[in-house]
């Protein structure tokens, strides 16, 4: 689990959950597009607090391994400027099998776009700017 303002490493998080006994390893990469709503959109900016932040992304995986019975999972979140065709978050997860997997995979994005102290601002070609929580879009 972890916040950088760094780009984000596919692989890293990838090698993080592999296991000789994982059937099954599912990973999301959410990447900036390029419009919202019809509006062309430079890039995102991410703000957050990170103690707060973190002990709630810890909190979500901790109770995903133990719902899901997942041998491992990998979340990584973004802050800051994140361009065009960057990743803001990724997520992986590795089960015995594919079903937990998938499962945990989906459950997981979606709770930590729910609960997770992250707040965005899509910057519009434009100059235009507007913050959002993190859920919005």
């Amino acid at each position: 689990v972890g916040l950088t303002t760094s780009p984000l490493s596919i692989t890293t998080v990838l090698e993080n959950v592999k296991d000789p006994g994982a059937g099954a390893v599912v990973f999301f990469a959410g990447t900036t597009r390029d419009n919202f709503d019809n509006r062309p959109v430079s890039h995102l900016t991410y703000s957050a607090y990170p103690p707060l932040t973190l002990r709630t992304m810890f909190s979500i995986a901790e109770s995903m391994v133990e719902k899901h019975k997942l041998i491992a999972i990998s979340l990584i979140h973004r802050l800051g400027e994140v361009p065009i065709g960057e990743e803001s978050i990724l997520v992986a997860v590795a089960a015995p099998h594919r079903k937990a997997a998938w499962r945990a995979g989906e459950e997981c994005l979606e709770v930590v776009k729910e609960k997770v102290e992250i707040w965005k601002k899509e910057e519009f070609v434009d100059g235009e700017g507007v913050w959002r929580e993190n859920r919005a879009g």
